[in-house]
């Protein structure tokens, strides 16, 4: 078996890419050369690696497995090399980030904002994924930091905890809710509930919840940011959980009322996982600084 780190950069960008011609212009190599790279890489794991079809191509399972060793590797690869050219400062690197669907939308854009505006060299990889996705990644190396929320399985993990994250139920203002103080999440599954895209955190973990409590119709409608999801609920479309830093936010300007959930689970402690924040890059460590100075300067 043989590769080089030109393969593995190839082989990544074209998983990412779910293409190969894009795949290997990012690698700066032509098609044909990126394919013969991947074919001979393929003759020399006796593994297929890709599925290709006309729209593209697709990780079969051994695609999978080679794509988490490549990233482990290449990441270890840009760790020895901060460490041997003295590069280990937090002006400059590459952070590989995955994040639960409140970090994207919510706090990740003002802190990124803040924190990058000052390091011109650093270069940011942020991908939403749910929760079990991110605490693997962590583990196996293939994301320098998981930024989750609730319950979450740390072990083997360093955990820092940086805010708390309440959800709050959303209904139109004059939902019969609306005059409640507060409601036990049960109560709630006699309305018609919308909620987030598939393949967001919140919604697996809301789904989770209306199984166990017996509801068995489908969400009225999905959406893709909280903002659509007020705006729905605005004009009685129906109900929904969302994150109290989005919630109050769109109260400014849309006809919702909040109303706070009894459920213990509504209230969410937020944690960094790293694997080991002392082997961090320095502008990975820097950014979970800056992610507990922002929590601590009074932002949810």
């Amino acid at each position: 078996m043989h590769f080089d780190f030109t393969d593995l950069r190839l082989f990544v960008h074209i998983a990412e890419a779910g293409n190969l011609t894009q795949g290997a212009a990012q690698t700066f190599l032509s098609a044909p050369a990126a394919s013969a790279r991947i074919r001979a890489l393929e003759a020399g794991l006796e593994a297929q690696l890709l599925y290709r079809g006309n729209k593209g191509v697709s990780l079969t399972q051994s695609g999978e497995t080679f794509l988490r060793h490549a990233r482990i590797i290449l990441r270890q690869i840009d760790y020895l090399r901060d460490d041997f050219t003295g590069s280990d400062s937090d002006t400059s690197g590459h952070v590989r980030i995955f994040a639960n669907t409140t970090a994207i939308t919510e706090f990740m854009p003002e802190v990124l904002a803040k924190f990058l505006a000052s390091r011109p060299g650093v270069t940011i990889d942020i991908q939403e994924r749910l929760t079990q996705d991110i605490v693997r990644a962590i583990r196996d190396g293939t994301a320098d930091l998981g930024i989750v929320s609730g319950d979450v399985d740390q072990t083997g993990l360093e955990a820092i905890r940086f805010s708390t994250d309440r959800l709050l139920l959303a209904v139109p203002e004059k939902h019969a809710l609306a005059e409640r103080k507060s409601v036990g999440f049960a109560d709630t599954l006699a309305f018609e509930h919308i909620g987030l895209h598939d393949g967001s955190t919140l919604l697996a973990f809301l789904r989770g919840l209306m199984e166990k409590n017996g509801y068995d119709r489908a969400l009225r409608v999905k959406l893709r940011s909280f903002e659509a999801m007020c705006r729905m609920i605005e004009a009685g479309v129906g109900i929904g959980i969302i994150p109290e830093s989005a919630a109050r936010r769109h109260t400014k300007t849309m006809r919702i009322a909040l109303v706070s959930i009894d459920d213990s689970w509504a209230l969410r402690e937020r944690y960094v996982l790293v694997r080991s924040l002392a082997a961090l890059p320095g502008a990975g460590r820097a950014l979970v600084d800056e992610l507990v100075q922002n929590a601590a300067g009074g932002r949810k």
